[in-house]
């Protein structure tokens, strides 16, 4: 597809080049006909491949600067038939070439396209009026248009990111991670050296006994230029960390979305509670362990050679190196307690999670004096490992470098004593204290890392489940009368004995309204999931308008055939009930998804209860929002899977809650809206 744009056609090629009514020629700019044929020339362009995600920004006059400023990789729709490809700041043209333009003349051109360019000419007028400067009446006249439409919409920027499971260096550069990264390592060690500095300039003036004015100039200058040195360091630091979070906790949530459904139901709400509160503490202890860690080894390094080349010579060296290797064998003792301790809290937030979820349980059938039995002793077993954890980090912690700066000391005596100079004794004791600052770093920072290694544990299953992604089919689908055709499938679960399902045979055909009864544990919910491209049938053949599932890819297929499981794995998402109910949509929305979302609302019968919510269809849903009924989230989960606008629509004991009223009217609504359909109930 890329290839097609290497040599175009000239009536593909359009330059938006024309006298507006901005009193000039508008910009030269390339644009392109098909938005399509751009993602792909984008995606090519700069390296994403095949594996991406897009986001759609809304502009408007207050973010239209910020947005064309800070954009990165984008499609902008200029009109009708005319989108403009951004790389970071330069235009894509159709040879797959780029060329710096300015955001002023992209937000002209968007100005103009978007029918509010027709304003420029009498502002020009009253700029004129106003005696401008000729030079100044294009940016003034650009601001005070951005200031009258910053809440009018000018169009939809779709932004292009790498997918979150690809390389995560690679996420790292392109998020300019990289130079941060580079900046901090460079402001840390010139801070190093104007440390030194400072130290140096003040123990010769004070060893000497002499305190002249340039001395004292000298060292102030030094003071003076610590500081911005320093702020530089910390802003460094901060942005890095913030990043590489962000970067994280993107792949983390990629990769819970992508687990295998079988692995989410076997490990439980306590063990996955266990996993969130490790993902919390991952990234602020890998990160700041990391770089106090990374610090904490130049200024070894660092405070190694000035005790080398100090008074102290080979002896305070030596002392040091030993003193290290030291810190490390604790630093090991500390992590090994500090895994048995991790291991042990986990497994109390598993089991207090589990026993909080079936409390209701517990009090119907478990006796009251043996409730608390396991809790005691699990307790006490707790307790006396967080004891000996803490006995190894006082230990680690309190010891390695304050230990440092009493030995250092005794080792600096014979050099004292011996007669040396006033500056190498001054920069010796510069050394141990920067080698002492260097431990102090090292404990805090191992501490961190070790904290960080252990929670890897529990986060990198979800971090490598971020990789299993689906190369995109490019394939177009056919039309066809049959939506999904099963041929003998077969389905057996990991670990089975037998096959819930054995040459199961279906078809269904485009207007076909199917009923499947069954008892329960037949196999129902499980030839749902398989239909809708939640599992793949272990055997047997399932096809869709005449594709199997590979040949179409997941993102269609699932566009194709939509699902509403049953009530416990089905969901009501902390945040507005729009965006529960457009889930299947883009988002942020148009007014077109919300109106269609509202009138499926209503005519499932919940007009009440967004008459009754102050909000209406943006009052917060959810666990900390506005709580719903069983019978209304039965319809919020139906009104979800009718919105998708599918070929078919499966529906998986969604009638069950409902009282007959409401029964009818969402039997009405769902026969009305979908095509297609699949019913699934108990007979």
């Amino acid at each position: 597809m890329v290839e097609r744009h290497v040599a175009p056609r000239t009536d593909q090629r359009r330059q938006i080049g024309r006298t507006g009514t901005y009193g000039g020629r508008m910009p030269q700019l390339i644009t392109w006909s098909s938005e399509a044929e751009l993602t792909s020339a984008l995606a090519h362009k700069t390296g994403l491949g095949d594996h991406f995600q897009t986001e759609n920004v809304p502009l408007n006059g207050s973010n239209l600067e910020s947005s064309l400023k800070h954009g990165g990789v984008a499609i902008l729709k200029l009109g009708e038939g005319r989108y403009l490809g951004l790389v970071n700041g330069r235009i894509l043209h159709h040879d797959l070439s780029t060329r710096r333009v300015s955001w002023e003349e992209i937000a002209d051109s968007v100005l103009e396209g978007s029918g509010f360019g027709s304003m420029g000419s009498g502002l020009d007028r009253l700029l004129e009026s106003c005696g401008t400067a000729h030079s100044e009446r294009a940016r003034a006249r650009r601001a005070i248009l951005c200031q009258r439409l910053h809440a009018r919409s000018l169009g939809t920027l779709r932004v292009l990111s790498a997918d979150p499971g690809t390389g995560f260096f690679r996420q790292w550069r392109d998020a300019g991670l990289i130079r941060t990264a580079a900046g901090f390592v460079v402001a840390h060690f010139l801070e190093t050296l104007l440390w030194l500095g400072v130290w140096w300039a003040a123990g010769q003036a004070a060893m000497t006994g002499r305190l002249d004015a340039g001395w004292m100039l000298g060292w102030v200058l030094l003071m003076a230029c610590l500081v911005p040195a320093r702020v530089w360091t910390t802003c460094s630091q901060s942005r890095l960390t913030l990043g590489t979070s962000g970067l994280l906790k993107q792949r983390i949530l990629a990769g819970a979305l992508r687990l295998n459904p079988e692995q989410v139901a076997s490990e439980g709400a306590g063990r996955f509670f266990s996993r969130v509160m490790e993902i919390q503490s991952l990234d602020a202890a890998a990160l700041s362990g990391g770089l106090m860690s990374a610090v904490s080894l130049v200024e070894a390094v660092v405070a190694g050679s000035v005790l080398w080349l100090g008074a102290g010579g080979g002896l305070l060296a030596a002392l040091f190196a030993g003193w290290a290797v030291g810190a490390v064998l604790l630093a090991w003792r500390y992590g090994r307690a500090r895994m048995r301790w991790t291991d042990e809290r986990l497994a109390l937030t598993h089991d207090l999670t589990e026993k909080m979820v079936g409390h209701r349980t517990r009090l119907a059938q478990e006796a009251p004096e043996r409730r608390h039995s396991a809790e005691d002793s699990a307790l006490e077993e707790y307790h006396g490992i967080s004891a000996r954890m803490d006995r190894s980090a006082v230990l680690f912690t309190a010891v390695v470098p304050y230990g440092w700066l009493l030995t250092g000391i005794a080792g600096l005596m014979p050099a004292f004593i011996g007669g040396e100079s006033a500056a190498r004794l001054a920069v010796t004791l510069g050394g141990i204290l920067l080698a002492q600052q260097a431990l102090q770093r090292f404990t805090g920072g191992a501490a961190q890392l070790a904290s960080a290694a252990i929670s890897w544990r529990c986060v990198a299953p979800l971090f490598h489940a971020a990789g299993n992604m689906e190369r995109p089919q490019r394939c177009e689908v056919p039309p066809a009368r049959t939506v999904a055709d099963a041929a003998d499938v077969a389905f057996r679960y990991p670990n089975g004995s037998r096959a819930v399902l054995d040459g199961v045979s279906l078809r269904i055909e485009r207007g076909d309204w199917v009923l499947l009864e069954g008892e329960s544990g037949k196999g129902k919910s499980t030839l749902v999931s398989i239909l809708a491209g939640l599992r793949e049938p272990t055997a047997g053949l399932l096809t869709s308008g005449g594709l199997d599932r590979r040949s179409m890819g997941t993102a269609l297929w699932r566009k194709r055939i939509a699902a509403a499981p049953q009530y416990h794995e089905n969901h009501i998402l902390s945040g507005t009930l729009a965006f529960n109910l457009l889930l299947g949509r883009g988002w942020p929305p148009a007014s077109q998804d919300l109106a269609d979302a509202e009138q499926v609302c209503r005519e499932l019968g919940l007009g009440p209860l967004l008459e009754r919510m102050p909000a209406g269809i943006q009052q917060m849903v959810g666990e900390t929002g506005w709580q719903l009924s069983q019978g209304e989230r039965s319809r919020v989960f139906l009104a979800r899977a009718l919105l998708q606008q599918s070929e078919m629509v499966i529906l998986d004991e969604s009638f069950a809650a409902l009282d007959p009223e409401n029964l009818r009217q969402a039997m009405e609504c769902t026969l009305k809206r979908a095509e297609t359909l699949l019913v699934v109930a108990h007979p």
